[in-house]
């Protein structure tokens, strides 16, 4: 189901370059030489509207590398969105527009709905994911893991970032609901979203990706097509 989204999840349009040679177009997402206590040269461009599919083994790097994108952990890199560089932007500034969204979401009220800006939207959101109407009346501490998840993501989509960092987004899904998931994070490919996502599933990475990438030891590389 590749239905409209609903309001408060609109596409957003892209700032001024400032990095680009006249004449050409940045990728939208653009990893230069990441390093960190843990990761060792990674480099990554993805163009707005492509998913890029990370693997690799646990322990492996995949999770530390989209966390030093979003730069929630240290880390020593020239990152780049549409241009214009990391370093230009504030933490907080950077993070709603290139999005982490972790395997088991962080929660912090004891509601659903006190987490979204607009909850009748992402009510909305919510039951193209599969979720009841009331789910934004409910109790955090009845959730189970897979409404955790979908429900992060909605939370993330409400700020329509131009980058999502996926971290495994429908390991506790399955069936309808994966499928779900799936229709949405193609949708958002669709409104020019760059999209990284870390799967261990090989069916997953071929319906989703466009190209795949593996962690070594803390390292990235790119598979052979």
């Amino acid at each position: 189901d590749l239905s409209p989204r609903p309001p408060g999840f609109a596409a957003v349009t892209s700032p001024p370059l400032d990095i680009a040679m006249p004449g050409t177009v940045p990728p939208r997402l653009l990893v230069e030489d990441l390093r960190s206590a843990q990761l060792r040269d990674c480099s990554l461009a993805v163009a707005g509207g492509e998913i890029v599919c990370l693997r690799g083994a646990s322990g492996s790097g995949k999770t530390l590398l989209l966390r030093a994108i979003a730069d929630l952990d240290p880390n020593n890199a020239d990152v780049a969105l549409d241009g214009v560089s990391r370093r230009s932007m504030s933490g907080p500034a950077w993070r709603r527009q290139v999005r982490f969204v972790a395997a088991e979401p962080a929660w912090w009220a004891d509601r659903v709905g006190d987490h979204f800006r607009d909850p009748g939207s992402a009510a909305s959101f919510a039951a193209m994911l599969g979720l009841p109407p009331d789910c934004m009346d409910w109790r955090i501490g009845r959730l189970s893991t897979g409404e955790k998840q979908r429900l992060g993501l909605i939370r993330a989509l409400e700020d329509a970032p131009k980058v999502l960092l996926l971290d495994e987004p429908t390991a506790a899904l399955d069936g309808d609901a994966q499928t779900a998931v799936e229709a949405a994070i193609i949708r958002r490919r669709e409104q020019g979203a760059a999209i990284v996502l870390v799967t261990h599933s090989d069916p997953q990475a071929t319906r989703l990706a466009d190209r795949t990438c593996r962690m070594v030891g803390g390292r990235l590389y790119p598979d052979e097509p």
